[in-house]
């Protein structure tokens, strides 16, 4: 009894078939690949990060800093725990607090657009990881189905001149070759359509953790510009809006 791949054709194409058409085959089993591991990599990413985002509820109801960071977790790559630490350190920089003394030129930079710099920076970083990958995705969901298409044509092209040459144009003799050639158009849009669903998703993905991601950072600016400007306050530099207009 053959075998599927005997049975469908696949076979006979590969073997019946010039470097042309094998090289077309290997490119599409190559995207192939290409996409499944994507797909995973990025899918297996984005369950982490939507764990992670829970931890967000936890960090607002904290006692202090230090416990907020435990409750995000301290797993590699984790945007809500680097978004956090980051404006943190952008925080104690602006008000010297991180042992620099000598000084600089960000110090004539408003506290709120220093801090808000390095959330976005946090945040920005983030959106370029959070895309690697899909572009190849994009590729392999546009691409896929002309290249089977040029592997269909190219089998068409050879599978008549073998018809003309045998002078046999008999149905049986025309309808084996050219429906062999048209498994390629198959292999293609086979490649093409997981690419596109699984971009789909993952773009989809991408966008909630983002989303969420962004609405951290922002209330992380609020929370950091507030302490920040209370710090410096203490020093005579600038006070928060309600102590300035106390004292006016």
């Amino acid at each position: 009894m053959d075998s599927p791949f005997v049975s469908s054709g696949l076979a006979h194409v590969w073997t019946q078939g010039d470097w042309v058409t094998r090289s077309v085959a290997l490119v599409l089993l190559t995207m192939s690949l290409a996409s499944w591991i994507i797909i995973l990599w990025k899918a297996l990413d984005l369950r982490a990060q939507r764990a992670q985002a829970r931890g967000v509820e936890g960090f607002w109801h904290s006692s202090d800093f230090a416990e907020g960071l435990e409750k995000l977790g301290d797993a590699d790559g984790n945007p809500f725990r680097t978004a956090a630490i980051e404006g943190r350190e952008a925080a104690r920089h602006i008000t010297h607090q991180d042992g620099a003394s000598r000084p600089q030129l960000h110090d004539n930079l408003d506290v709120s657009d220093w801090i808000e710099r390095a959330l976005r920076k946090s945040v920005d970083d983030f959106t370029i990881r959070a895309q690697g990958g899909l572009s190849v995705l994009a590729s392999v969901a546009s691409t896929a189905p002309f290249v089977g298409l040029f592997g269909t044509v190219w089998g068409i092209y050879h599978a008549l001149l073998s018809i003309g040459s045998s002078g046999q144009v008999a149905i049986d003799k025309v309808a084996g070759p050219i429906g062999e050639a048209l498994i390629m158009t198959a292999l293609g849009l086979l490649v093409a359509i997981p690419a596109v669903l699984g971009y789909n998703a993952l773009v989809r993905g991408n966008k909630a953790v983002l989303h969420k991601l962004n609405r951290f950072a922002h209330d992380l600016h609020a929370y950091f510009v507030t302490g920040a400007r209370v710090s410096v306050g203490a020093e005579g530099k600038v006070l928060p809006i309600k102590q300035q207009q106390q004292r006016g």
